[in-house]
């Protein structure tokens, strides 16, 4: 039964990424970079700049309140996940090495669209308390004017997130950790279980001062093992690099189909990692405190650069410098185990241990961004704290089940929902665009004329002040 459910999954899966979404996604992508003029190179500087000013927590008019720093971690620790360790190793075991430019191209287009739905998010967010809320729910509600629509993205990101990918979190910790030291996988699921409720139930401050500190940690220490086994082979990498390149388009792969795996799992991988277009880091976006909501579309496209350009490509070049050291052909292992071979093989025995501790912090802090996520849409959908913390249960109790359980179909299901996520998302980002481009060129008017950029609501005249009632 489960085998042939398995397998209608995996045809709906085949019909909604390898034909509608690459072209939804790389098209939309593409359409934002063209129409912003290419906004996500022109303003990598301010980027930076911005994330410096929300590190020093300027912005801000509540001590409580979330800044755009924290809500870059949040976005980032659900982003910097099993994607970039796992998810890579799995595209290239599926689709080659031409995967990873693939995954390299959703990133560089896919962050214009990250910049609009982010600075969307930020334009139609609520207050919750001392913070905010908000997401694609809330812009397509207040937006399109399509509550029935909204509610049914609420539904699906409170499945996908809190459910399905906290599931492959915690699978992915355990069999990390079974590898590296035969520690089981329900000693994991417990201790997992009781760290997760912990951090959850003390809401979204908790959360973002957890993946303030994890976050930064992680990445340093990641990209710096990354970085000395480049080093330390540094002589092949421009054979890696033209490698990636070739397999992406080379004649053999046109005939042998492997172009078309390398789209599909690069791609797939791609948004799996970085989530741009798909409507979840929004979530994360509109709960900061900023003083104009471009600042905040920056700051989220520089979290995909650092998912994929970065981390993505730290793991995809150790995994090929493996496959080039050993033949591709003999590389062992599939998913986390990759990469911990890949790494073993360079460094010595202490590699997989390392490589466990690293992916506890990154899928750890995953899990608890994904739920944040979930927690914004439910509260979309009720008030009831009795409804939250019974979905808080629940997290715990699927971290529990995918740590000591089986994932194949759990993976399939999460390509499906994560599909109807983005179609839902991008239809709604490509209709609202044009308020986000309204708002681009006030943000660089404001900045021309040397000032800090400020929005208030009578910037859109057009637009009810009561679903921008935060500005």
């Amino acid at each position: 039964m489960l085998e042939t459910i398995n397998q209608i999954i995996g045809q709906v899966n085949h019909i909604l990424w390898d034909y509608l979404l690459i072209f939804l996604l790389l098209g939309t992508g593409l359409y934002f970079t063209l129409r912003f003029r290419f906004v996500q190179f022109t303003n990598f500087g301010e980027m930076f700049r911005l994330l410096g000013e929300g590190f020093s927590g300027k912005g801000k008019t509540h001590k409580n309140q979330v800044s755009s720093f924290q809500a870059f971690c949040i976005a980032t620790a659900s982003r910097v996940g099993t994607g970039n360790l796992a998810g890579v190793a799995t595209a290239i075991a599926a689709g080659g090495p031409g995967a990873v430019f693939w995954m390299w191209i959703v990133a560089l287009v896919g962050s214009a669209s990250a910049f609009v739905e982010s600075t969307l998010a930020q334009l139609y967010k609520e207050k919750g308390g001392d913070s905010f809320v908000g997401g694609p729910a809330y812009y397509i509600r207040k937006g399109l004017k399509m509550p029935w629509l909204s509610a049914i993205f609420a539904v699906v990101i409170s499945i996908t997130f809190g459910l399905i990918f906290n599931a492959v979190q915690a699978n992915t910790i355990a069999q990390a950790y079974n590898t590296a030291f035969g520690v089981s996988p329900v000693l994991i699921a417990v201790i997992l279980c009781v760290a997760t409720l912990l951090v959850i139930f003390g809401g979204v401050h908790r959360i973002a001062k957890l993946v303030g500190v994890l976050v930064p940690i992680m990445a340093i220490f990641y990209i710096l093992l990354a970085v000395v086994i480049i080093v330390m082979n540094i002589e092949q990498v421009p054979g890696i690099i033209k490698t990636i390149v070739s397999s992406a388009f080379g004649f053999e792969q046109v005939l042998g189909g492997g172009v078309g795996a390398a789209i599909s799992y690069g791609i797939k991988r791609g948004l799996f990692s970085n989530e741009a277009g798909m409507g979840s880091a929004p979530n994360a976006a509109a709960t900061a405190a900023v003083s104009h909501p471009v600042k905040q579309g920056f700051i989220q496209a520089l979290s995909v650069f650092t998912d994929t350009i970065i981390i993505c490509t730290c793991t995809a070049v150790v995994v090929l410098l493996y496959g080039a050291d050993v033949g591709y052909a003999n590389m062992q292992g599939n998913g986390i185990q990759l990469t911990q071979n890949a790494v073993n093989q360079f460094i010595g025995a202490w590699g997989g241990p390392f490589i466990a501790i690293c992916i506890l912090l990154f899928a750890y802090s995953s899990i608890i961004g994904n739920y944040y996520y979930s927690e914004a849409n439910i509260r979309y959908m009720t008030k009831s704290s009795a409804v939250l913390n019974g979905y808080r249960v629940m997290v715990g109790a699927i971290v529990v089940w995918g740590a000591v359980s089986g994932l194949d179909i759990v993976w399939n299901f999460a390509d499906v929902t994560m599909g109807v996520m983005a179609v839902i998302n991008i239809v709604a980002i490509l209709l609202l665009g044009k308020l986000a481009l309204r708002l681009y060129h006030d943000y660089q008017a404001q900045k021309r004329s040397g000032k800090n950029p400020t929005f208030k609501s009578e910037t859109l005249p057009d637009i009810d002040k009561k679903d921008i009632e935060c500005w």
